[in-house]
């Protein structure tokens, strides 16, 4: 049996599949990841900041201009659409199973293309809300108020909700996102290089059947898993159709 056999058999007798997915999946959309050679950590700025720097909070408040020319510039991709990987992911839900989406990613694909239960480690561009009344405010409102967004209502900055550097995750995503882990029988990690911490750390709280690893690049989880593939998630999961 072939391992492609292998991960269909397993996701079709599987009845709680928790899909774990880094920035990897989306690349196939248009959007770069973060650490390979074309990522947004890799990228020129035209500030003496690195973009690690421009992404925190110290840098939001201080430089608030320059964030969001990076953020609109680097970080949001509007016209971006669900590849066959997340529409894939999507699919299985449409079969009955019970999957839950677990991604540091913040471009909200994964609803797009259908999976109803996601939890983002990592925030939404998509929502955003001003920092002094909580206000909330779609994409749209940040990406056509320049140069920065402020609430129309207060005056107070629109801050997207997205987890910056020096931020703290969210407490309850994160426990939802660790029970599902911890009650699922199957964990399908997608797009990760499961270096970034502590998102990276919630795999080990599985105690379910099967871990399947697919990245482009090996993993220092792939000794952990069943099966682990170093191939474009899209064309594994045409494999398997």
């Amino acid at each position: 049996m072939s391992k492609y056999d292998s991960l269909k058999q397993i996701l079709d007798e599987a009845s709680q599949i928790v899909v774990f997915t880094g920035a990897g999946i989306s690349v196939p959309s248009g959007i770069p990841d973060f650490r390979s050679a074309n990522g947004i950590y890799n990228q020129k700025t035209k500030f003496s900041a690195s973009p690690e720097e421009i992404i925190s909070h110290t840098f939001f408040y201080n430089h608030t201009k320059e964030f969001y020319e990076f953020y609109k510039d680097k970080m949001v991709y509007e016209d971006a659409e669900p590849n066959y990987a997340h529409k894939f992911i999507a699919s299985l839900e449409r079969k009955g199973k019970n999957v839950i989406v677990v991604t540091q990613n913040i471009d909200g694909l994964h609803q797009k293309a259908g999976s109803s239960k996601v939890y983002e480690l990592h925030g939404s561009i998509h929502r955003n809300y001003c920092d002094k009344c909580h206000r909330s405010f779609g994409l749209k409102y940040v990406m056509t108020h320049n140069p920065i967004p402020y609430c129309d209502r207060c005056h107070g900055i629109v801050k997207p909700d997205v987890v910056l550097y020096e931020e703290s995750l969210d407490e309850m995503v994160i426990e939802r996102a660790i029970s599902a882990i911890m009650t699922s029988d199957v964990l399908l990690v997608i797009g990760t290089s499961l270096t970034v911490y502590p998102a990276a750390g919630f795999i080990r709280y599985f105690r379910g059947r099967y871990i399947v690893l697919i990245n482009k690049s090996p993993t220092s989880f792939d000794n952990m898993a069943d099966l682990a593939f170093n191939e474009d998630v899209v064309e594994v999961f045409k494999q398997i159709k």
